[in-house]
């Protein structure tokens, strides 16, 4: 499955590897994700195996992003609500890796009869809102010192896309 040029597809196990090194990217460096735990191998595998949608953007033969949801909250009035997280290898954003793993992802959740896709963006990723709200995401609350890393407290940025 491609979107334009960058193709995209279903992860799978052998891209557990690849995924856990982006991830722990901004897990260990940035505010994008409040998560201080890294994610191993075996752990991202096991989410690859569960996930309804794991995509992976794979350019020049390598892992350059992922994009995957989970239900929103638990319970079953909330199973047609989702919540998106993507992320991209360091130095390929501005590429259109994201938008072509989004593009996707978001095809997939209306393929699924998902009525809704959140994503809770940290306010100190200002990239990571500006890129949301390109796809069509609406910005709908900002959560006050919800989010605790680096030893001080963060904002949340919750947008909304209707599906």
């Amino acid at each position: 499955m491609t979107s334009g040029a960058i193709p995209v597809r279903d992860a799978s196990a052998a891209d557990a590897a690849a995924v856990a090194a982006i991830w722990n990217h901004y897990i260990r460096d940035t505010a994008v994700t409040f998560n201080a735990a890294d994610k191993s191998a075996a752990e991202v595998a096991d989410l690859i195996a569960t996930r309804e949608a794991f995509l992976v953007a794979e350019v020049d033969g390598t892992v350059a992003g992922f994009a995957t949801w989970v239900q929103f909250r638990a319970g079953v009035g909330y199973r047609f609500t989702i919540e998106n997280t993507v992320l991209l290898a360091p130095g390929r954003g501005g590429q259109g890796i994201g938008r072509a793993l989004m593009g996707v992802l978001a095809d997939r959740a209306r393929a699924a009869g998902h009525h809704a896709m959140w994503a809770g963006v940290s306010a100190e990723n200002p990239a990571g809102v500006a890129f949301h709200a390109a796809l069509g995401f609406r910005e709908i609350a900002r959560l006050p010192q919800v989010g605790h890393k680096f030893g001080r407290w963060m904002d949340l940025v919750l947008m909304q896309l209707p599906l």
